[in-house]
């Protein structure tokens, strides 16, 4: 019989919903449906854990601001 999973539907840049895929990748705990380039279906449940990994990546990936002194 079929199991009803709770979703939320996401819409984000292309770029980040690579970064979303490629977290979903590792576990498969995220994503309910990948709909489009700009939309997926997440499990509900979810959500706040993947945004925090969602935080961690982007942090990762940002540079930090030189701080030499130069003015």
């Amino acid at each position: 019989m079929p199991k009803a999973v709770k979703g939320v539907l996401i819409e984000c840049d292309p770029s980040i919903k690579a970064i979303i895929l490629k977290i979903d990748q590792e576990q498969h705990d995220y994503i309910v449906e990948d709909l489009d380039d700009q939309h997926l279906v997440i499990k509900e449940s979810q959500l706040p854990r993947l945004k925090e990994r969602l935080e961690e990546v982007l942090a990762d990936t940002q540079q930090m601001p030189d701080e030499s002194g130069s003015d």
